[in-house]
């Protein structure tokens, strides 16, 4: 027989599974897995719609120290099983079902995907998309899960310094400022991102006219934020919803007269 043939007509029983094989250096790994999987995900809105976007995966569980691999394909193969209904929903599930494919104690999936949200011009009304990154984070150990999402807003902030120093106007940039959020019930992505526009210098827009620009680069002027306002701000609307277990509110302005970024960050645990 062929050794094509021969190859062909084994069973996977009888293939060495080298991944399952003990090992004797006693180092239990935290993290083993696959990193940047796309994969076509369904996410609904606050709308009531589903937007069909593309998501990049990573998927990793614990390896114990006497395995010597994990197997790498069926991590893959999970996300294949669900072809194209994995959604927020199905997140969760997700979770269990590495744990029991991969017989890992703990797991742990990243999904991030852009999310668009219709946004119509201030004083033209014309209707444009503005895209968001957003990444779902979770993690199971045992019976335990607890989930994260982390939503980053680009917005404008204009410096508070440069206004009052200078006579004919003052520099401003566009800023990131990126939300990662625990919370004991349901939140829209959209919520999220309506407490950081509306702190902001002003919100962004994906369509702009001469009308529509004349009147955000004015509401920047009257609203002026450092990194340290941009924070502090959406921090205090954040502590206000007790829905939110935690958070970690970062901004970073990348400035339009410096060759670095300014930074600032905030870390929250609510006591329970």
């Amino acid at each position: 027989m062929p050794k094509a043939e021969t190859a062909l007509s084994q069973s996977a029983d009888d293939i060495a599974d080298i991944q399952n094989s003990p090992d004797s250096r006693n180092l239990t790994i935290d993290k083993v897995g696959v990193k940047d999987v796309r994969h076509p995900v369904r996410i609904q809105d606050r709308s009531g719609n589903e937007q069909h976007t593309v998501a990049t995966f990573n998927m990793y569980v614990e390896l114990p120290d006497n395995f010597k691999g994990t197997h790498m394909s069926r991590f893959v193969e999970i996300l294949s099983n669900h072809e194209r209904e994995i959604s927020v929903r199905s997140f969760r599930a997700m979770l269990q079902e590495t744990c029991e494919h991969l017989d890992a104690g703990t797991g742990h999936i990243e999904m991030t995907f852009p999310f668009f949200l219709e946004k119509t011009a201030p004083i033209t009304g014309v209707k444009s998309l503005m895209d968001y990154q957003v990444t779902l984070i979770g993690e199971i150990a045992g019976n335990t899960v607890s989930t994260e999402v982390r939503v980053v807003v680009p917005v404008t902030s204009l410096c508070p310094c440069s206004k009052k120093i200078s006579e004919y106007g003052a520099h401003n940039q566009r800023s990131h400022v990126t939300i990662s959020i625990k919370a004991s019930a349901f939140i829209w992505i959209e919520e999220i991102i309506d407490i950081v526009e509306k702190e902001a210098s002003c919100e962004l827009y994906g369509l702009l006219k001469r009308p529509d620009e004349k009147y955000v680069t004015e509401k920047a002027y009257d609203n002026p934020k450092f990194v340290e306002d941009l924070v502090r701000d959406v921090a205090g609307q954040l502590n206000q919803d007790e829905r939110i277990n935690g958070y970690v509110v970062e901004a970073e302005n990348f400035e339009s007269i410096h060759n670095h970024s300014a930074y600032a960050q905030i870390t929250f645990t609510r006591d329970n």
